[in-house]
């Protein structure tokens, strides 16, 4: 009964992707993904899983804390259900580094259980505790784009890494600046966009100012065109952005999923 409601859980993860795409279309990246079971043995450096399989494996669409005392709390979370044999979505390939990308759900007991025994969705979960951030990384797509609205309840409750540290304003360039090659969540309104051959820029301070500009690749806004994500439909629109800080004329967010930009309702008070 336990491994049958691993099971159901990983198969609502399996659809979200799917119903969030534009006409049904699940993304290309989210595509082909088998379930598996596995056990998980231990949790190295980085969010690693170590499976009894012998397989090393990462959580889908997180972003491990760069901050050690942060990080070390995620692995402890997670270090909790060592031992726990786990219901698995797994992308076909592994990664460049060996590893599997998977979704996964614990689906029996053990003395590291929780009270009730009920499976733990382990990528919710850390984003549910605020101890990870939402991150396609290095994918076109963010195929579980369910994960935005948990973080988005740990943000509104302070949990975790969102405690005291609300997404920056993305009109503040110089503080921006003071971040870079660090991976945040910024939220501004969008003041103009700028449509280019190879690229799109959304700008998020008036002109002759510093903010953050958000740039897409044409493959991405094409994306994002299909979601209702226009130019027309953006200006003036309080917006959140996630992705690392560079400096190119300023402070700039380089986003390659189109998920990685949500439209905020307009009710929203900004964060500081």
């Amino acid at each position: 009964m336990r491994g049958g409601i691993a099971v159901c859980l990983l198969v609502l993860v399996a659809g979200a992707a799917q119903a969030a795409a534009p006409r049904g279309r699940e993304p290309p990246a989210c595509r082909g993904r088998v379930s598996g079971q596995d056990r998980l043995e231990s949790v190295a450096a980085r969010g690693e899983l170590v499976l009894a399989s012998g397989r090393r494996a990462r959580l889908d669409g997180l972003r491990w804390p760069d901050d050690p005392a942060a990080a070390e709390a995620a692995r402890a979370w997670l270090m909790r259900l060592a031992g726990r044999s786990l219901a698995t979505r797994e992308a076909p390939e592994a990664d460049r580094w060996g590893r599997i990308t998977l979704d996964a759900a614990t689906q029996d007991s053990s003395e590291n259980a929780p009270p009730d025994d009920a499976p733990v969705d382990l990528a919710g979960g850390l984003v549910a505790a605020g101890l990870v951030q939402v991150d396609a990384g290095e994918g076109d797509s963010l195929c579980r784009p369910g994960l935005l609205a948990i973080e988005e309840t740990a943000r509104r409750a302070g949990r975790g890494l969102w405690a005291g540290a609300p997404p920056v304003p993305a009109e503040e360039g110089a503080r921006l600046a003071g971040l870079v090659g660090r991976f945040v969540v910024v939220e501004g309104r969008v003041r103009n966009v700028g449509e280019r051959e190879r690229r799109t820029y959304l700008n998020f301070a008036p002109f002759g100012t510093e903010g953050a500009t958000v740039t897409v690749s044409k493959r991405t806004w094409r994306n994002m065109l299909e979601r209702g994500f226009s130019a027309a439909a953006l200006r003036g629109r309080r917006v959140r952005a996630r992705g690392i800080v560079e400096l190119w004329r300023g402070p700039t967010l380089d986003v390659g999923a189109a998920e990685m930009i949500e439209m905020l309702d307009e009710e929203q008070a900004p964060r500081r």
